[in-house]
C-alpha cells in the first residue's frame, strides 16, 4: 500500500559496508562507530581531537582514524578522496556539532558563526567532497545528525536551534534530489543524549539517554529504512504535537517552562 514503503533501502547486514563518520571522538558518534565496529562494518572515524581518536581505533583493532577539521573544505576533500582511493563508502555519517547556550542578553556573533560552520557547514564540504562520487555510482546513504531544537524555537538555543532547523530542511532537500538516483539519505534527531555537549545544560533534561542508547535506535532507524531517526519517542512525539501549536499556544507555553 502507498505510504507504508520503506523511504530508504534498509540497511540490516553491516559486515563489508565501509562507514565515515565525522565527528566520532565523543557522544552519539562515538557510540555508533562502537556499536558499527561490532556489527562487523569497516569504521573510519574523523574529529579534530586527534587523542581522542587514537584511543578509540586502538581499543578497536582494524577501525581506522583520520584526523580532521570539516570546517577546512581542502582537508575535507583530501580526506575523502584518500578514502576513496582504498575502497567506495557506502555510508557517511556527520556527528560532529557545537553548542553553546545562548540568550539575547549574551549576544556574542562570534558563537553564532561558529555554530554555523561546525552544525552546517561543515556537512557542505563533506557532501560536496562524496556527493559526485555516490552520484555517479549511485549508490550510498548519507546522514546527518540534527537534533529537535530545530523542530521550533527553544529557550537559550538563539544560536543552535536555527543551525539544527536548517540542517532539517537541507537533509529534506537531499531526499528529494537523491533518492530517485539511488542514494539513502537520513536525518537523525534525538532528545537529550548524555553527552559533553548536554553537560553544560543547567536544567532537567527530560527522557535523557545514553549515547549507547542513541546508538542503537539510530541502528533500528536505518534497519527500518527511515528518513527521519527520532528518539527518544516518549519525549520526540510530544514535541512533535508542541510543533503543530498555533503560534500564540506555543509562545505562551515557551513562557511557562523558561520561567
Amino acid at each position: 500500500m502507498w505510504g507504508l514503503a520503506p523511504l530508504n533501502p534498509p540497511i540490516t547486514h553491516w559486515a563489508e559496508r565501509r562507514v565515515w563518520l565525522v565527528g566520532a571522538s565523543s557522544g552519539i558518534g562515538e557510540a555508533l562507530a562502537k556499536a558499527l565496529y561490532r556489527l562487523g562494518a569497516s569504521v573510519v572515524v574523523s574529529a579534530r581531537n586527534a587523542e581522542a581518536l587514537q584511543a578509540l581505533t586502538e581499543a578497536h583493532p582494524g577501525m581506522t582514524s583520520l584526523p580532521l577539521d570539516a570546517t577546512d573544505p581542502s582537508a575535507v576533500t583530501a580526506a575523502a578522496h584518500a578514502l576513496e582511493s582504498q575502497g567506495r563508502l557506502d555510508l557517511v555519517v556527520y556527528c560532529a556539532g557545537y553548542y553553546k547556550p545562548m540568550r539575547v542578553d549574551a549576544w556574542h556573533t562570534d558563537e553564532l558563526e561558529r555554530h554555523w560552520r561546525v552544525n552546517v557547514q561543515g556537512w557542505w564540504h563533506v557532501l560536496a567532497a562524496v556527493m559526485p562520487l555516490m552520484r555517479a555510482r549511485g549508490h550510498g546513504h548519507l546522514c546527518a545528525v540534527s537534533s529537535v531544537a530545530g523542530y521550533r524555537a527553544l529557550p537559550k538555543a538563539l544560536a543552535y536551534g536555527p543551525t539544527k532547523s536548517a540542517l532539517s530542511h537541507l537533509m529534506q532537500g537531499l531526499y528529494i534530489d537523491l533518492r530517485p538516483a539511488g542514494i539513502g539519505v537520513s536525518v537523525v534527531s534525538p532528545g537529550f543524549v548524555s553527552t559533553p555537549m548536554t553537560a553544560q545544560n543547567d536544567f532537567q533534561m527530560p527522557a535523557l539517554i545514553s549515547p549507547d542508547e542513541a546508538a542503537q535506535a539510530i541502528l533500528r532507524g536505518w534497519a527500518k529504512g527511515e528518513f527521519e531517526i527520532h528518539f527518544p519517542k516518549r519525549f520526540t512525539r510530544f514535541l512533535k504535537v508542541l510543533s503543530l501549536l498555533p503560534w500564540r499556544w506555543y509562545f505562551a507555553l515557551m513562557r511557562r517552562l523558561d520561567q
